[in-house]
């Protein structure tokens, strides 16, 4: 990818179209960066931008910022359908991505994890395992870190990490990661997608260009996932929490065991991982398999498992209150994420769901709730939608709170009501953006809510 002369457009000022944007014009584009928000509007400080040299244009996006422009740079917020990507394909502009920069930019094999739930524990514990072979091993994409740059850090000799959204495929076609990890499929983004057909379509682009010295790691558990060995260009290595394989990544009598070309090696107990829940399982098998594919030995791959730490905002441990544990997982956006988590758990929840409504089906979800939840706290532009569906499955309204768009009164009414042998569990089902910048925000603010009960 040539970026020296070149006129580049790239659309979406945020970490990701701001960090491709930098990197292309140090490498010799004229650049220009364009958002349909008001500058005012933006989160990031444009300054840095214009100081290297890039021109900045916000608000309405007319068909010429299209003229003379070589090629046009999507950040992955911004869909393919709207009309100035749809121009430039009309005038025949080569339209990318981040992550296809990225990827034309590496030096050093790169090792890419897919799926609706699991991405960035999978993606976060995978980087750990790297980085026990190769030290300046780069961890980005989806994660909140552009992946551009981590290709440049790692440099040669190395590896690259890549979580990978459905986002990011849309307009990518030449990303080949030398390992493919698929964890799982569900209903989500089917506002942006416009079907579960076309999200799926997305999630397998990331290994379309595989060939077969190139691997994909699949979910043998979910149907889905395990169907699309019979699309794989790759060697297809499986991983399950729930079958005994012949070869692929598995748990055996509470080990988690890899078997692979007639070797098998234990790796650790399933209790000795510090990360909640039967998915956490099932992330710890994908990343095991991916890093020994990628080439750690299977003794420091046992080693990394147990000393793992939850990552931040997917039930995360805040604190403890007068004998009551207090979790984070606003990364639960959708409600398969937040099933996922309130298995994680035995009963006796104290749950604070809602916000930004997705309009998935709820039915499934809230039979869990009536199963596993004392007491269902609701916030957001989601409340009336699951305080209805929450009574029609059954679920007592006495024991339905609203809080309005206040996480401070949700965590107030928590920790009235709260006490032992119950837990607070905030996993929304739902995108934060009704009240929050980002589910980031949303598990921070929560926690120091929860650690101002300790004063």
């Amino acid at each position: 990818m040539e970026f020296m002369g070149k006129k580049v457009l790239v659309i979406g000022a945020g970490i990701s179209g701001n960090a491709v944007a930098k990197i292309a014009k140090s490498m010799g584009a004229d650049v220009t960066l364009s958002d349909s928000k008001a500058e005012a509007d933006i989160s990031y400080n444009m300054q840095e931008l214009r100081d290297a040299g890039i021109k900045l244009v916000f608000g309405k996006q007319e068909p010429s910022l299209l003229d003379g422009v070589d090629m046009l740079i999507l950040s992955p917020a911004v869909p393919v359908r709207i009309p100035v990507v749809q121009e430039a394909y009309k005038r025949n502009i080569p339209v990318t991505t981040e992550v296809e920069v990225a990827y034309n930019l590496a030096k050093s094999p790169i090792l890419a994890v897919t799926g609706t739930n699991g991405k960035t524990t999978t993606v976060s514990l995978l980087g750990q395992l790297m980085r026990t072979r190769y030290p300046n091993a780069g961890v980005g994409g989806n994660i909140g870190i552009p992946l551009c740059e981590e290709a440049l850090k790692a440099g040669e000799g190395s590896c690259i990490v890549a979580e990978i959204s459905s986002y990011q495929m849309e307009a990518s076609n030449t990303f080949n990661p030398h390992v493919a990890v698929v964890l799982n499929v569900t209903p989500d983004h089917v506002v942006r997608h416009g079907s579960l057909e076309v999200y799926q379509a997305m999630k397998e682009k990331m290994f379309a260009n595989q060939g077969p010295d190139d691997f994909l790691v699949l979910n043998y558990d979910d149907a889905k996932t395990r169907d699309m060995a019979n699309r794989a260009k790759g060697k297809v290595f499986f991983f399950s929490r729930k079958e005994i394989l012949k070869e692929g990544a598995f748990v055996n009598d509470g080990w988690l065991t890899i078997s692979w070309n007639g070797q098998t090696c234990k790796l650790c107990r399933t209790d000795e991982l510090k990360i909640k829940g039967g998915h956490n399982i099932e992330n710890a098998l994908a990343a095991a398999a991916a890093a020994y594919l990628g080439g750690v030995r299977l003794p420091k791959i046992g080693e990394s498992l147990k000393a793992f730490e939850p990552v931040e905002h997917r039930i995360e441990p805040v604190a403890t209150v007068n004998g009551v544990p207090y979790f984070n997982d606003s990364k639960a956006t959708n409600t398969d994420s937040a099933i996922k988590a309130l298995q994680s758990f035995d009963g006796h929840l104290i749950l604070i769901a809602g916000g930004d409504d997705k309009h998935t089906d709820l039915s499934e979800f809230m039979e869990l709730v009536k199963e596993r939840v004392d007491e269902l706290i609701l916030v957001g532009d989601a409340a009336a939608r699951f305080k209805e569906c929450a009574i029609a499955a059954g679920y007592s309204p006495e024991h339905i709170h609203e809080a309005g768009y206040s996480m401070e009164k949700a965590v107030e009414i928590a920790h009235k009501i709260a006490g032992i042998p119950q837990t607070v569990l905030l996993s929304p089902a739902c995108a934060s953006f009704d009240m929050f910048t980002g589910f980031e925000e949303r598990g921070r603010v929560f926690k120091g809510l929860v650690k101002e009960l300790l004063k």
